[in-house]
């Protein structure tokens, strides 16, 4: 009984650990001036009616266009120029594209440290440069994530 009860206060033990180091990593993340932009830029964004209508319109005549594809439904000229136009006026519009721009760049945080704490579990050591040699930018081989890798 005596070492069950050890062995359960050092995986608590453990775990907080774990979760102090983590907390203090998160921390790390958030005062780092690039995030601190970031969700100023997507706090900027979330507070313009005008930008989100624009983005939510065309995200969703998007998913339309993708619906239509998958249902082996040919697009027509017009429908690929008009949602053209309507993303270029998108990404002509400062607000819009700062939150686009900020959005990227939280994924590609995400996707690193992701990448690295998989890499170092795989490994059971800290990775190295050499480790990533070869990986994908995003740590996922072929997810369709659309990073230039």
């Amino acid at each position: 009984m005596a070492l069950i009860l050890n062995q359960k206060i050092m995986q608590t033990t453990q775990a907080s650990r774990i979760t102090d180091k983590t907390r203090e990593l998160c921390q790390a993340i958030l005062d780092q001036p690039e995030m601190v932009s970031a969700r100023q830029r997507i706090q900027t964004f979330v507070a313009d009616d005008k930008a989100r209508a624009q983005y939510e319109d065309l995200m969703n005549k998007g998913q339309a266009l993708q619906q239509k594809q998958q249902r082996s439904q040919q697009l027509s000229g017009e429908e690929i120029s008009a949602f053209e136009k309507q993303r270029e006026d998108l990404l002509s519009n400062p607000v819009a594209r700062g939150f686009l721009e900020a959005q990227e760049e939280m994924h590609h945080v995400h996707q690193s440290i992701n990448q690295f704490v998989s890499k170092t579990l795989e490994l059971g050591r800290m990775p190295t440069e050499a480790d990533f040699e070869g990986d994908d930018g995003c740590g996922h081989e072929g997810c369709g994530c659309g990073h230039s890798h």
